[in-house]
């Protein structure tokens, strides 16, 4: 076969090919790790406020982009099940939202760029250098700033003058960072309102309820932590704090006082999803991002 009759088979064969076997574009991975549980509509919400912004940036899932979701429901076990399943997937880059979420992560990977959303204290947890300059493969968004605490106490007090004892409530397996991140300001208001500052730990419904009902028998507030364990657990808290007549404000999520707590002042989590997306659609460049403290209070 003379060379010219060789290349003319060569292109006719390569013309015949599907489509899709001689131009397959590549498919990123994003994986994504959410510190609640998906059975609660706003949660869910969240994470479509995300997907929608990826859309809007250019992303198709299923056709540019594969994305792999897991809930952990506040679930210490699953958290670490989770993360190392998602590392094990070697994606692109990954979104992770609460601070156990992001813990678990970090254990496993240190290359893996990480985006982060609802997260207290990022630079004591170990996440990131700084703000301004995080280095290394995790960067994201935090939802609180340091005077937090304090000023949940001072709205509390506004609102029921004469209470005398405020109680902050958190799960130490899962709002460990963020403890002293917040606490500081909420004792140092307390001394200037003179109001007697304690801390509640929680680790189940049970526990809940005990705290609650003693809290309602001394005519004492409460104040909840930033805490996927407490989010996850926010009707039991409401339940049982209408009932026993405790005075109480919830961090972060506006649902919190739409669902019947009293009161609810933090971050707009929407907002922060729909920034999060961006920071994943630049991870092609880490080293441009920047950490942000932002806490576009509602």
């Amino acid at each position: 076969m003379r060379r010219r009759e060789f290349i003319t088979l060569v292109d006719a064969a390569t013309a015949s090919w599907p489509l899709t076997a001689r131009a397959q574009p590549y498919m990123r991975r994003i994986a994504v790790l959410m510190g609640w549980s998906d059975s609660n509509p706003q949660f869910r919400s969240l994470f479509d406020k995300f997907v929608q912004e990826l859309v809007r940036l250019g992303w198709a899932d299923g056709r540019t982009v594969q994305i792999y979701v897991r809930w952990t429901g506040g679930d210490v076990t699953r958290t670490q099940t989770f993360a190392k399943e998602l590392v094990e997937l070697q994606p692109d880059v990954i979104f992770a939202s609460t601070t156990p979420v992001m813990t678990a992560l970090q254990r496993e990977t240190r290359t893996i760029p990480i985006v982060f959303a609802i997260v207290a204290d990022p630079v004591s947890a170990g996440f990131v250098a700084s703000l301004p300059r995080p280095g290394g493969n995790i960067t994201g968004f935090s939802n609180v700033v340091t005077t937090l605490g304090g000023k949940w106490l001072e709205i509390l007090k506004e609102m029921v003058p004469g209470l005398k004892r405020v109680a902050m409530m958190f799960n130490p397996d899962t709002a460990p960072s963020g403890v002293a991140y917040l606490l500081d300001s909420f004792e140092a208001a307390a001394r200037s309102l003179a109001v007697e500052p304690v801390t509640a730990h929680v680790h189940s419904d049970a526990e809940i309820e005990a705290e609650i009902v003693s809290l309602g028998q001394e005519k004492a507030g409460l104040a909840l932590m930033t805490d996927p364990f407490l989010v996850v657990h926010q009707a039991t808290v409401i339940s049982l704090s209408t009932r026993n007549n405790v005075p109480v404000i919830g961090a972060d999520f506006p649902s919190f006082a739409k669902e019947g707590g009293l009161l609810s002042y933090g971050a707009d989590f929407p907002d922060i999803f729909r920034r999060a997306a961006e920071y994943v659609d630049r991870a092609k460049n880490p080293p441009i991002w920047r950490c942000s403290s932002r806490t576009s209070l509602i």
